[in-house]
């Protein structure tokens, strides 16, 4: 069995991906998405965090969480989450089929089993991951300028004079290759 090791650093800033069973595209619809933001909220009551940046895609999320100071415990975070989604869930965003080891751990076809992580590691990365995520509907052809996706933390940065509108509409945004590939 492959043994994944994470980097559990107390009240550390972290990128995450989460991607959706099989990569289905259902995590944009109405029901999904109200579904996920009730279980981000349920869970921050009991174990706090602060959403940095976020982009919401059909298949697959990326979002920057700061934990609280003496606690690195992400995992917990995304287990509970995922958990109150597939609870949640509705028959029009149902997947269909499960693997033999889906059924023998009486898994749900909702989520990949597991997320990928980077720790932050200073300004200059957190700007980075940042851009990755409010450019990465671009970068998959869902619009032509992030001001144009509407599951984003994007128009929050705007909102908040952190980023203009116009930030690289028309124009490719170069990020070096480990950044979200990590």
């Amino acid at each position: 069995m492959t043994e994944y090791r994470r980097n559990f650093r107390p009240g550390g800033c972290y990128f995450f991906t989460q991607v959706t069973y099989d990569r289905r595209p259902w995590l944009c619809n109405q029901g999904a998405r109200r579904a996920l933001r009730s279980a981000i909220e349920k869970v921050r009551l009991k174990l706090p965090f602060a959403i940095a940046a976020w982009v919401l895609l059909p298949e697959h999320l990326h979002c920057i969480w700061q934990l609280p100071e003496g606690d690195s415990d992400y995992s917990a975070r995304w287990r509970l989450i995922k958990t109150f989604v597939t609870k949640q869930r509705d028959e029009s965003w149902e997947i269909l089929g499960k693997g033999d080891s889906r059924k023998k751990r009486q898994e749900q076809t909702l989520w990949q089993r597991r997320f990928w992580e980077h720790t932050i590691r200073d300004d200059e990365d957190y700007r980075r991951h940042c851009d990755y995520i409010h450019y990465n509907p671009v970068k998959h052809g869902l619009c032509l300028a992030p001001r144009e996706w509407p599951y984003s933390s994007f128009h929050r940065f705007v909102k908040e004079g952190r980023c203009e509108s116009d930030w690289v509409s028309n124009e490719t945004l170069a990020l070096p290759e480990v950044v979200g590939n990590e």
